[in-house]
């Protein structure tokens, strides 16, 4: 025999039950930690040249304001396919490569523009230059 309290099936639950709450909360702390690692700005690698770089080549600097040093020259970048075509005559078109050395926070359309006014003066090869081991900059 079967003893009634009296109250019956619709008894109120008085507790929360947090526990999917706190399942939700932890999912969302593993979210932000991925975007967190995710959004960072990742190092940029450091590179080895097994090659020896000649000193007589032609070098390009672009700083992180995008000024462009052709040679010894300080020139804009409407004036660089000028100063890559007079440096090939004044060298007797020996050269067919340039070193290109930029700033991290260069342009990157600034370094193609310089890529595209060299090649219309047959310089056709080109390397990017990396810090020298051992040095600061």
């Amino acid at each position: 025999m079967a003893v009634s309290t009296g109250q019956g099936e619709e008894e109120v639950m008085s507790t929360i039950n947090i526990t999917p709450f706190t399942d939700v909360l932890l999912v969302l702390l593993i979210i932000f930690i991925i975007l967190a690692s995710v959004t960072k700005e990742p190092p940029l690698p450091l590179a080895k040249n097994s090659d020896k770089v000649k000193a007589s080549q032609i070098v390009v600097i672009v700083d992180a304001k995008n000024n462009i040093e052709i040679g010894s020259n300080v020139v804009s970048i409407q004036q660089a396919k000028a100063a890559f075509s007079d440096l090939q005559n004044n060298t007797d078109h020996k050269f067919t490569s340039v070193i290109i050395k930029a700033d991290p926070k260069a342009d990157y359309g600034t370094i193609l523009q310089v890529m595209d006014a060299a090649k219309s003066t047959d310089l056709t090869q080109f390397g990017l230059a990396n810090k020298i081991e051992g040095s600061k900059t």
